[in-house]
């Protein structure tokens, strides 16, 4: 099985062994990394390497083998080390994704200290080491878009290009929108305990409603993704709470500094943030305001589904990209590619250099709506973090309570059952 050891690669650091399986797709010397999200492994990114790669086949022990001859002397063109098209390799792409640490096969470190959206930017690019890949377009989803944004700001000369799949912000900006719906979705997934469970909150949060209710022969999608989520899950285990636990750790403290989202700006590689319209887990507020910010590298594409929309849209997502590596190999300016029109497609894609921002001009020119928008925004952020600390003591005198749960005595012999 392919590991990457991290230690290796972190320069004198240690992270205490920390192992990351990946599989890798495809052949070529355009090279994508795929960063998965928070509580993900790497096969969630299925349509995504088919429609990059055409296969769903891995490349690993082939890929594995050449490798080994690299590090015995025999090394891989310059090009293709640094995710250029060379003529051994042709146009073809060769995509590489992997379990982060803390689910599925890759290591889990015991306490949530040991993750951070930095930390795990790190654990990537020692993965692009141990491949020997100098460059690569980095596509990441959710909590992966977090630290795909992190491994940019780190290491900007490493990356081809971006694209922020579902994104949102650290801190406050990782509460899902609330409502009634959300709260008892957030009250079951505490309560999950086996797959089936599991699986039952994953395609409310994952997929909208009328994607899960389209018929599929005889029966619904809803009906075939719950069988495919179940297997899934039980063949990985369900992830275990300091997994889990680190991984929500990383998303709550993460942050984009100003420097940092200068640094990206400035690196010259084209970023594309691309959202599900109606995804109740990352707000597309946020991702909007992120590519905002990222002018005039950025491009925003809004697309009709929820929270996978990578799964729910996946050949509008796969086109996006697509067109994100060929305006990289093109040379495009970012200028060109933030100032590119608006339109709609006929799937229902909207793609804008400049997102849609909420204003209202006053008569006097002022902006009138900036400071309603911002008081409302501090409000809902205000009520989430209520929400969270009671979902939180709720969960934690649960465990209480297990824990000081009397034991039953036998009167007769004294012993405890």
């Amino acid at each position: 099985m392919p590991y990457c050891e991290v230690d290796r690669y972190q320069n004198g650091e240690k992270w205490d062994g920390v192992r990351l399986f990946y599989r890798r797709y495809g052949r070529g010397a355009v090279k994508v990394l795929l960063v998965i999200g928070l509580a993900g492994t790497h096969d969630s990114w299925g349509p995504q390497i088919k429609g990059l790669t055409g296969s769903l086949e891995p490349a690993d022990d082939e890929a594995e083998a050449e490798r080994t001859d690299e590090e015995s002397g025999d090394a891989a063109s310059p090009a293709a080390a640094e995710g250029e098209d060379d003529g051994g390799e042709g146009d073809g792409i060769e995509v590489c994704c992997f379990d982060n640490r803390g689910v599925g096969r890759s290591s889990i470190p015991p306490h949530k200290s040991y993750y951070s959206t930095a930390i795990m930017a790190r654990d990537a690019l020692a993965l692009m080491d141990h491949l020997g890949w100098k460059k690569a377009h980095v596509f990441g989803h959710s909590m992966g878009a977090m630290i795909s944004c992190k491994l940019a700001a780190m290491a900007p000369q490493r990356v081809c290009s971006l694209a922020l799949l579902n994104v949102t912000g650290g801190g406050f900006q990782c509460f899902p929108k609330v409502d009634g719906q959300m709260l008892s979705l957030a009250f079951r997934f505490l309560r999950a305990k086996t797959p089936e469970e599991r699986a039952l909150v994953d395609l409310e949060t994952h997929y909208t409603e009328e994607y899960l209710n389209e018929k599929v022969g005889s029966c619904t999608r809803r009906t075939i993704l719950y069988q495919e989520y179940v297997k899934g899950i039980s063949s990985t285990g369900m992830q275990s709470n300091c997994g889990f636990e680190g991984q929500v750790n990383a998303c709550w403290t993460h942050k984009m500094t100003s420097k940092e989202l200068d640094t990206i700006r400035s690196a010259g590689f084209l970023v594309s943030v691309i959202h599900g319209r109606s995804d109740i887990i990352a707000q597309l507020c946020h991702a909007r305001r992120l590519a905002e910010r990222l002018i005039p590298v950025a491009r925003m594409v809004e697309l009709h589904g929820a929270h996978l929309v990578s799964h729910e849209r996946p050949e509008e997502v796969n086109n996006a990209l697509m067109e994100l590596i060929k305006a990289t190999k093109s040379m495009m300016k970012p200028e060109e590619w933030s100032s590119q029109p608006e339109n709609s497609s006929e799937t229902g894609a909207l793609i804008s250099a400049r997102p849609v921002s909420v204003t209202i001009q006053t008569d006097d020119g002022g902006n009138a709506a900036v400071a309603v928008y911002n008081l409302l925004a501090k409000l809902q952020l205000s009520f989430l973090y209520v929400i969270g600390v009671i979902l939180m003591g709720f969960e934690h005198m649960r465990n209480i309570v297990k824990v000081m749960k009397p034991s039953k005595i036998n009167s007769a012999t004294g012993n405890q059952r």
